[in-house]
């Protein structure tokens, strides 16, 4: 296909040398007539296309995904940034290039290690172009570190941390009961480990009393229910010794037992563990946190009750046959799988959706950032509005106002008390003069005053009643009812 860059914007004009010269005068015939002038060649019409560019990138994503479906890159990881939306941003460069490169959340969910800065690892992905920014990256599919397999390193990073726990500490083991009357056992019902489990304690110890809590033990999801039944036969009554684990197989069928949720399970667990996962070279992060390791479930049950060094081969073997089987159709599976993948309309269209899906997430991020400033614009104008509000508040002036008029009532208050004061010296002094004047004041010092009977006057003059008239004598204390009997007459005063 023509590139656009191989076609010129517009017609170079020809060297100098390449032009012919023209004769000063054209030939003439015989006859004298000149003859006609050659005609000029045609200027080279080419047609010319332009693009815009949207169109340009679309053009240059869909050659890049049609040459690079699926491409392999190694290099190491740098600016890895784990988005609010679950996917994950990188970049992946050695020592004279660098590249862009994103896992989108339904990829990175099956990584079983954590990407890291300065980890190099192997990319497997798809060259793809965002259009928004007009970059070209590659569109990571599947990731495992460089020398290590994911699973591994994922194995290593768990061992590292919950030994910094203190979960491996050998002080922390707990040794196993002599004779135990009650054995939990976690396994699956469908696996040979529990059946190899119930020959070997029925066989060895057949007064034993054998509790199971079936579980799944490999698979997506095996792992949480593997801790919630270790949970579940731990409350048991009387569980004393419990066994968990299952048949060999290969590292996937195992992986389980390499989930923290399994290795906390059995650091939380009430009594003794034993874990009997696999075969005797299978190690787990189960077999750490273990207060003992079998190295098969047979194993367990012979350490439980007496060690002996038999072994089932037979259900071994059978073991080993079945997880073969299962390996083998998970691989031809996972090929199937990937060559769907490969096809150039699945995965532009896987592309298209996934770049969508970024500009989606720029776009919600845009959002929120102006919405965030919109808000904190909003906040600071209602703040100095509340200001302002509360300085005109009436409830502030109302209160100003109760003060002054409690302010008042108090000096009004004072002002009556005193007023009530003043007054009541100057009754007490006016009531004093007024009792010195009082005639009832002389009756204190013997004096009595005559009324006539009905006590309408007083009686001054003794002629001025007569014998057998009644008169009324009023005292200092009381009054005396008196009948007339004889009366003295006497001068008038010198």
């Amino acid at each position: 296909m023509t590139s656009l860059f191989d076609l010129p914007f517009e017609e170079a004009e020809p060297p100098a040398s390449a032009v012919p010269a023209r004769p000063a005068a054209p030939p003439t015939r015989t006859t004298g007539t000149p003859m006609p002038e050659p005609e000029a060649p045609l200027p080279n019409t080419r047609a010319r296309r332009v693009y815009s560019v949207s169109e340009l990138t679309g053009e240059i994503r869909l050659l890049l995904e049609e040459q690079f479906a699926e491409a392999w890159v190694e290099g190491e990881l740098s600016n890895c940034r784990l988005w609010n939306t679950g996917h994950l941003y990188f970049t992946l460069k050695d020592s004279q290039a660098q590249i862009k490169a994103v896992m989108f959340r339904s990829s990175l969910r099956y990584l079983k290690f954590k990407p890291q800065d300065g980890l190099r690892v192997v990319a497997r992905g798809r060259v793809s172009v965002y259009d928004p920014k007009g970059e070209y990256q590659l569109v990571c599919e599947h990731m495992e570190p460089e020398g290590l397999g994911a699973r591994q390193l994922a194995f290593e990073q768990l061992k590292a941390r919950l030994a910094a726990e203190g979960l491996f500490a050998p002080e922390r083991k707990r040794s196993l009961p002599t004779l135990p009357r009650k054995i939990g056992v976690v396994t699956s019902l469908d696996g040979a480990a529990v059946r190899d489990i119930i020959k070997v304690l029925r066989r060895r110890y057949g007064n034993a009393h054998i509790v199971i809590r079936p579980t799944r033990v490999q698979g997506e999801g095996a792992a949480l229910e593997i801790a919630r039944a270790l949970a579940a036969i731990g409350g048991v009554d009387g569980v004393d010794v419990i066994i968990v684990g299952r048949g060999g197989g290969s590292i996937e069928d195992l992986w389980a037992f390499n989930e923290e949720v399994v290795a906390r399970a059995i650091a939380g667990c009430p009594v003794p563990t034993i874990s009997a996962v696999g075969h005797e070279t299978d190690v787990t992060i189960a077999d750490f946190v273990a207060d003992l390791r079998a190295p098969t479930p047979s194993a367990a049950a012979e350490m439980v009750v007496s060690r002996k060094d038999d072994f089932c081969a037979g259900i071994d073997r059978l073991a080993g046959r079945l997880a073969a089987a299962i390996d083998g159709r998970f691989h031809r599976l996972q090929s199937r799988l990937r060559g769907l993948e490969a096809r150039p309309g699945f995965g532009g269209f896987r592309a298209r959706v996934a770049m969508r899906g970024r500009h989606v997430a720029d776009l919600d991020g845009d959002l929120q950032h102006r919405l965030r400033a919109r808000l904190t614009q909003r906040e600071r104008t209602y703040r100095t509005l509340r200001l302002q509000l509360e300085s005109l508040d009436v409830r502030r002036r109302l209160e100003m106002i109760r003060t002054r008029l409690a302010g008042g009532d108090a000096r009004l208050a004072a002002a009556a008390s005193r007023g009530c004061r003043q007054a009541d010296s100057r009754f007490r002094q006016a009531a004093a003069r007024l009792e010195a004047l009082s005639p009832l004041a002389v009756l204190g010092r013997g004096y009595a005053l005559c009324w006539t009977a009905d006590q309408s006057r007083l009686v001054r003059d003794a002629d001025t009643v007569a014998p057998g008239e009644r008169v009324q004598v009023r005292l200092d204390r009381g009054a005396l009812l008196c009948d007339i009997v004889e009366r003295t007459s006497s001068g008038p005063r010198g």
